[in-house]
């Protein structure tokens, strides 16, 4: 699996994770810096609106980032893997944590704290550049994601979504497409700006079709070519 941005089917969030653009040297060092920490499923790593005290650098198992409104919609923003790092934001800028950040299985991280992390980009150029072309690569992602929300339905939005996460966070099975993020119907309406009840009726018409098998945060594709159908308007 790889870390996406969501939604879109595109190479934009094909993205190689943060550890990986470093050279041995510098990982090594810049991981030597913390110690490892262990997350349980559901375990919320980190919390949103929470001063930055350290960085996470996640070595294995995945997670999902939400962010929620002060009315309680919340949005599905990414999902981060082994090699991303998450929580850099709020350590360069000083500002609480924009983000929610929890675990969708068994997760170890290497915590750093946020003046170490801060010290050693002051004394790695490399580093840095990396880091700031990760977050170039982040802003493309999310640029692009709006210039698709914009031309696109919600109907859309959500085939889009549910292709993407087809491609890069699902296993193949005989019986369809078994995605391996167990969201929920509030995160995936976060997620195409939309209310909980429109994707709900949306899930519903597509299981009617026999595109989609769903269960408790459960979801099988079974008709991928008409999810593509429905993502590119066509009838």
């Amino acid at each position: 699996m790889t870390g996406v941005g969501l939604p879109g089917e595109n190479g934009l969030d094909d993205r190689v994770p943060f550890l990986a653009r470093l050279e041995a040297g510098d990982r090594g060092t810049l991981l030597g810096l913390g110690r490892e920490l262990r997350f349980r499923t559901r375990d919320v790593l980190l919390h949103q609106h929470e001063p930055s005290s350290y960085v996470l650098f996640i070595t294995r198992g995945w997670t999902k980032v939400t962010a929620a409104a002060v009315n309680g919609y919340e949005a599905l923003l990414a999902l981060r893997g082994p090699g991303d790092i998450v929580g850099e934001s709020a350590a360069l800028t000083g500002r609480p944590r924009s983000a929610t950040v929890t675990a969708l299985e068994e997760v170890r991280a290497v915590a750093v704290e946020r003046e170490r992390f801060t010290e050693f980009l002051a004394d790695s150029p490399a580093v840095s550049y990396a880091l700031l072309g990760l977050t170039s690569d982040r802003m493309r992602a999310a640029d692009q994601r709006r210039l698709e929300f914009a031309s696109m339905q919600v109907r859309e939005r959500l085939a889009a979504l549910l292709l993407q996460l087809a491609h890069t966070n699902a296993k193949y099975t005989e019986t369809g497409v078994e995605l391996l993020v167990p969201l929920s119907k509030q995160e995936l309406a976060g997620s195409v700006g939309a209310s909980r009840e429109m994707v709900q009726r949306l899930l519903k018409e597509l299981r009617d079709r026999g595109v989609v098998v769903t269960g408790r945060r459960t979801l099988r594709i079974v008709r991928m070519d008409v999810l593509r159908r429905i993502a590119r308007a066509e009838p």
